[in-house]
Formats: C-alpha cells, sequence, structure tokens
C-alpha cells in the first residue's frame, strides 16, 4: 500500500517552483497545463510567496489555506480583502485586515 503524504497548501509562486524542476517530457497532460497557467498568472516570486505565507499565518494568524488564497489573489484593497474572508465564516478584525494589506504591499 502506498504511504499517503500530509496535505500542504502551496501557493501559485510554489507551484511554479516544484513544477519547473521536473523535465518538460516527463510531465504528465495536467502538470504541462497547470505549469503553463502558473507561469502566465503568478504574480511574485517563490521565496517572496514563502515569506508573504510565513508572515500572514504568524503576524495575522491566518491558516495555511487563508495565507495561500490572499498569495494567489493578492487583494490590494480592503474591500477585496473583505470579500474573501467574508467566505471563511469568522471575524477578522480591521487591524488585521490593514496588516495582510500592508504586508501584501511590501511584498509587491
Amino acid at each position: 500500500m502506498e504511504e499517503s503524504k500530509p496535505r500542504q497548501p502551496v501557493s501559485m509562486p510554489e507551484v511554479r517552483e516544484i513544477l519547473s524542476h521536473v523535465d518538460p517530457e516527463e510531465m504528465d497532460q495536467i502538470q504541462r497545463w497547470t505549469f503553463d497557467y502558473v507561469s502566465k498568472f503568478s504574480t511574485s516570486e517563490y521565496k517572496e510567496a514563502r515569506e508573504m505565507k510565513r508572515r500572514l499565518v504568524k503576524e495575522c494568524e491566518l491558516t495555511e489555506d487563508e495565507a495561500v488564497e490572499i498569495i494567489n489573489i493578492r487583494p490590494t484593497t480592503l474591500a477585496e480583502l473583505r470579500s474573501f474572508t467574508y467566505g471563511w465564516k469568522k471575524l477578522i478584525l480591521a487591524e488585521t485586515l490593514e496588516r495582510i494589506i500592508k504586508i501584501i504591499k511590501e511584498h509587491s
């Protein structure tokens, strides 16, 4: 029986970094499509995304899933950010929302 690995959320820049180390000839069709997509639409670098995820989890008390969603979408206003956090069904203080926006802007 194959051992299952723990689930770990990864951002688009992290996916791009992982797939960039795979020979395109060895990728299956889904991997090639995914690599093409993240190459076109990922807006930050791998190291920057990892640091942003670490800060969002630590400083803003977000889950890794929530931090990855923020990194992938990169909202620039409180209104955009609220539209995502509303779906999380948890109360996030205005101060925390402002801190999230600040972290995003520091890494843009």
